[in-house]
């Protein structure tokens, strides 16, 4: 995706999140605010972006204001069958409100919440609810002024902020950045380059407080014909939902380990431990299938999807017995081979960027980024450093050290990113031009 080039502002507001009609109603807690809060767009527009001024307009001020709501519709339908980016589109709703007939809101923008019963007090029935919400994720690089400069990047995901009615130039078409303890940023999107980074998941209405250190991870998978299932880590149990009973049943024969993390992978769960064990969890027959490499290492283990082509396993090596200091770190990468049931050792992460940690595993093309962004492809990087800032990991790192194999992934100390806040969905990084 190139950079985007300035246009025009546009105002964004509020618009409430699609919902499929076949799935159970949504509660109506407050969501948290640490996602970043994009705002659609108003029902209508102040009077000055929707209509034609009321005095007679002269010859040079008809031609300086163009009124684009008078481009003839089987035009307007042209344009909106050659915008494949969903920004560009938020953008020509924008312009005015026969333009907001035209072009239907973008669906992969939209989340999807499920109402389902509360699972605090597994196995012990629950009288209260929770809301399990499915959001897309998006890499905002903020474009740099001039050369040279840092680049900045949040990454994170989009939920509607009920509280914006409109915002004020230059701030209009933009994205408001929540992060707890921080005040709330504004980015101007029409200055960013925006990459999709698929989706996420949150549970809504459990109590942060008494659960943070037991409630790791969910994901949900669609079943057909409207039904869906959703798994949870909570506790040192593995719980499952079935949309045609809502109830929450224990998932047998998985790790005697916590849950770490889970995420989908071309209609099957993955799940990962905190003893490292990675297990394969069919969403019909709910078999829990362990999926370990060949080798096992003594590591702390992470799943990082790219889309539907390919799922990474990445292994931290820890050594016992000694402080840890990340700069030393080594990893191994694995990625999939799903026909033969098997992780194949990899090198190569097929030009990809991963990015580790908060607010959740993903990955993107270093391809779609420019040259001299600062960040190279077939690397990784951890956002949940707590130094503030670090490295990529690349693949064959000479550390100057010859007992060091060369055939891992280490620090690559090429350049330096500063890791400014985070959250548990909004990581904020600047990744630096020169080594400092």
């Amino acid at each position: 995706m190139a950079p985007r080039k300035k246009t025009p502002n546009m105002i964004w507001v509020v618009k409430k999140s699609q919902q499929p009609e076949n799935i159970a109603k949504p509660a109506t807690q407050e969501t948290n605010k640490s996602l970043l809060d994009c705002s659609p767009l108003l029902e209508e527009l102040p009077q000055s972006s929707n209509s034609v001024a009321e005095k007679p307009a002269t010859k040079e001020q008809t031609l300086s204001k163009l009124d684009w709501s008078r481009l003839p519709e089987e035009l307007l339908h042209i344009i909106s069958e050659n915008l494949e980016d969903c920004f560009d589109v938020i953008h020509a709703r924008s312009v005015c409100q026969p333009w907001r007939s035209i072009f239907p809101f973008p669906s992969c923008l939209l989340g999807t919440s499920y109402s389902l019963p509360s699972f605090s007090k597994f196995p012990r029935k629950s009288k209260g609810f929770c809301t399990l919400e499915k959001f897309p994720m998006f890499l905002f690089r903020v474009l740099a002024p001039a050369v040279g400069l840092p680049s900045e990047f949040f990454v994170g995901g989009i939920n509607r902020d009920k509280s914006v009615k409109a915002l004020p130039s230059p701030f209009q078409c933009s994205v408001k950045v929540n992060i707890p303890d921080s005040e709330s940023t504004l980015l101007n999107v029409l200055d960013c380059q925006i990459l999709p980074l698929g989706f996420q998941y949150r549970m809504i209405g459990w109590d942060p407080q008494s659960l943070a250190t037991s409630f790791r991870g969910v994901a949900s998978l669609p079943l057909g014909e409207g039904e869906f299932v959703v798994l949870i880590g909570y506790s040192h149990n593995m719980l499952v939902l079935r949309s045609a009973d809502m109830r929450w049943m224990r998932l047998e024969k998985t790790s005697r380990a916590d849950c770490k993390d889970i995420v989908t992978f071309r209609g099957k769960f993955y799940a990962v431990f905190i003893n490292g064990d990675v297990f394969v969890i069919d969403p019909y027959t709910l078999e829990a299938t362990l999926l370990m490499p060949s080798e096992r290492l003594n590591s702390q283990n992470y799943l990082v999807p790219s889309g539907d082509d390919e799922l990474f396993l990445v292994e931290m090596i820890i050594v016992r017995g000694s402080v840890i200091d990340f700069s030393k770190l080594a990893c191994r990468v694995s990625r999939l081979d799903e026909e033969a049931g098997e992780w194949v050792v990899v090198n190569d992460l097929g030009g990809r960027v991963l990015l580790i940690g908060q607010p959740g595993n993903s990955s993107c093309s270093a391809k779609e980024l420019p040259d001299g962004c600062g960040v190279s492809e077939n690397s990784m990087l951890f956002t949940n450093e707590p130094f503030g800032s670090t490295y990529s990991y690349k693949y064959g790192v000479d550390t100057g050290n010859a007992e060091d194999d060369l055939n891992f992934w280490r620090f690559s100390r090429e350049k330096r990113v500063k890791i400014f806040r985070t959250s548990p969905m909004v990581a904020h990084l600047c990744v630096e031009h020169k080594n400092l």
